[in-house]
């Protein structure tokens, strides 16, 4: 990676802010973070002074995409966490536009979820060189047995809030969302010290039914993990969970925007619900994101990946996704016609919101940190800035 992030940099290009898109517009950059954004004949004469430039008008400008539901990534994959494999998957997304995401676990053992936790936990401590890991998602393994998708049964557990109080305690700060199957026992107790506790509870790997999950959303449940996918599916006399997320304002929507696991109408219609910064682009991504077809792995689980499709060895459960972020908006924007404004949103913005990280990123606003994209007219990443670092075009 470069090391100019010190030096002030003006770059230009079309400014996708949160209110519309700025043409002929401009950031400036220094010291790693966003100095202005805005339109480039009004930048401060001060700002002018000995700035180094980056000519690309005819490009858009966004914020760098969060990824706050991924496993891995160029064959690496966050259950086998150590500081080699974390730096391969944060490579990896970030060459693709992911500026920061949350290290995603699977439903296994106790001790192998804590082994995940202290890895992630000291690798943040040491900084990054990449793309930023902003905390860990649990996903699991409080699920339901009918519904585990690729999570293996066996590590299956009822909702435990002993078990998450330790972790809280131990990794303060660290977990940032927690996925359970609403309907078991113990679940919405769990949800509502969550709640408390600055934690997204979410809902995903469920066989509830719609009044469960609005028993949920009451004791503070906010957040549906990969919308339509391993959940009770909409049927107009039984709504169940995809009805709830569909019907509450106060629930959040993960999707996997591939092709493959939604349908770009289902999503379509989930974005025309989902305003308010209510819709959020994942990936899913398992370890096999950014390499050819194959043999892989998801948590303890074998996968076969055919034609970018990673499946369990039943060739029928999808097992996470190959998915990066950049191709995910894209999708958004030209198979489901969400604007690039809309896009950026759902990739960026609603997610550092959803976890509590907007104030530091997730918009080129002033103030904030330099994780910017330049993306060519027809939406090729061209460039990736990292706090305010421009990764080589080696990386990319």
């Amino acid at each position: 990676m470069h090391s100019n992030s010190n030096q002030r940099e003006i770059i230009y290009g079309s400014v996708v802010t949160p209110k519309g898109i700025i043409e002929d517009g401009a950031v400036v950059i220094e010291e790693g973070f966003i100095h202005y954004a805005g339109k480039a004949v009004e930048i401060p004469t001060a700002l002018k002074k000995d700035a180094a430039t980056c000519e690309t008008r005819n490009g858009y400008l966004l914020p760098g995409f969060i990824d706050i539901h991924i496993h891995g990534g160029n064959g690496a994959d966050f259950m086998d966490a150590s500081p080699e494999v974390l730096d391969r998957i944060t490579s990896f997304h970030a060459s693709q536009g992911t500026t920061a995401m949350l290290a995603t676990t699977m439903t296994a053992p106790k001790d192998r979820i804590e082994q995940v936790l202290a890895e992630v936990n000291a690798y943040i401590s040491s900084g990054s060189n990449y793309a930023q890991l902003a905390g860990v998602h649990l996903e699991g393994p409080f699920i339901s047995p009918k519904w585990p998708g690729a999570q293996n049964p066996e590590h299956i557990a009822d909702p435990r809030v002993d078990w998450v109080q330790d972790w809280n305690d131990r990794f303060p700060g660290l977990i940032k969302q927690l996925t359970l199957a609403p309907e078991r026992d113990g679940a919405l107790e769990l949800v509502s010290w969550l709640k408390e506790h600055g934690i997204t509870p979410a809902m995903g790997h469920t066989d509830a039914s719609f009044e469960e999950v609005e028993a949920a959303v009451e004791a503070g449940l906010r957040h549906a993990v990969h919308t339509f996918n391993a959940m009770t599916p909409l049927h107009h006399r039984k709504p169940g969970a995809v009805g709830a997320v569909m019907f509450d304002p106060r629930i959040e929507a993960e999707v996997i925007a591939d092709g493959i696991h939604v349908h770009p109408a289902a999503v379509a219609v989930l974005a025309r619900l989902k305003q308010d910064h209510k819709l959020i682009l994942i990936t899913d991504a398992m370890s096999a994101a950014g390499l050819e077809d194959g043999h892989y792995t998801i948590g303890d689980l074998p996968v076969i990946v055919q034609g970018g499709v990673a499946r369990l060895e039943d060739g029928v459960t999808l097992a996470g996704s190959t998915l990066t972020m950049i191709e995910g908006f894209r999708f958004l924007v030209h198979k489901v016609g969400l604007s690039i404004t809309e896009a950026s949103l759902a990739a960026s913005l609603n997610p550092a919101m959803s976890i509590g990280i907007d104030k530091r990123t997730g918009s080129l606003e002033e103030g904030k940190q330099a994780d910017i994209l330049l993306l060519s007219p027809d939406l090729d990443l061209m460039s990736v800035w990292i706090k305010g670092k421009l990764l080589s075009s080696q990386e990319l």
